[in-house]
Formats: structure tokens, sequence, C-alpha cells
């Protein structure tokens, strides 16, 4: 089943393999992906969303702004009645900063080191296709 996503580096944070690692493997299992590119905006990004029409959003970040800029994403959607995009997350993000960022409604964190297989398999789980 094909879904499209969006994966996005929110911030400042200029190292991207990781996402695009995420967003290969992703895409090798049969889904539509949208890359943003380096230094996007939580504005940025979730327009890029709503003009692709996708139905997930992985954010990664590196730089230790996750507890700012993810929830920011979350936010804007709900502002723009977009709610219904799942978003998750990646990165170097502390054991203690993902059951906030949960609250905040990110759908899932992923830490490094997590298994390609166990992402793509959340995606299939968790993000709705077409």
């Amino acid at each position: 089943m094909s879904r499209r996503i969006l994966i996005a580096k929110p911030g400042l944070d200029g190292h991207d393999r990781g996402a695009k690692v995420i967003a290969r493997a992703l895409r090798d299992a049969g889904n539509e992906i949208v890359y943003s590119g380096l230094h996007q905006t939580p504005e940025q990004i979730v327009e890029t969303a709503l003009q692709e029409d996708v139905a997930g959003i992985g954010l990664s970040v590196l730089s230790g702004a996750h507890m700012t800029l993810f929830p920011r994403v979350v936010e804007l959607l709900r502002e723009r009645d977009a709610s219904d995009i799942v978003v998750f997350g990646g990165g170097i993000i502390p054991a203690a900063d993902i059951p906030v960022l949960k609250a905040a409604g990110l759908a899932e964190i992923f830490t490094p080191g997590t298994p390609l297989a166990d992402v793509v398999a959340w995606v299939d789980a968790n993000i709705p296709g077409h």
C-alpha cells in the first residue's frame, strides 16, 4: 500500500544523512517520499505537507531543538485543520524527552540504532495509505 510521506529537517541542523537513510528505506518499501531538504521552519514543513497532500511527516533533528520544533509542527497542523497527518520524529533525543514529545502529539520517536525494518513496519501500521 502506497502512502505519501514528507521527510523534513527543521531548524539549523546541517546533517541529513540519517533522514536520507530513512527516506530511502521508506521509498524502497513502496512509499512515495517528499524530502524537504535542510533548514526548514515548522511553517515551511507544514506548508509543504499540505501542498504535497502527505499522510505523514517524519522529522529529524540532531541539534537538540526537538522540544521546540517537533511540537510546533503538530501545533501548526492543528491550526490548519490537518491534524490527521501523522507526525513522527527521530534523531538524538534523550529518553526523558520522548514521553513529553508524545504528549505534545508526536506519534512515535525513533532514536539512533533503531533498525530500519522497525521504522518501516511502524509506518506501515500507523500511517494510512492510498
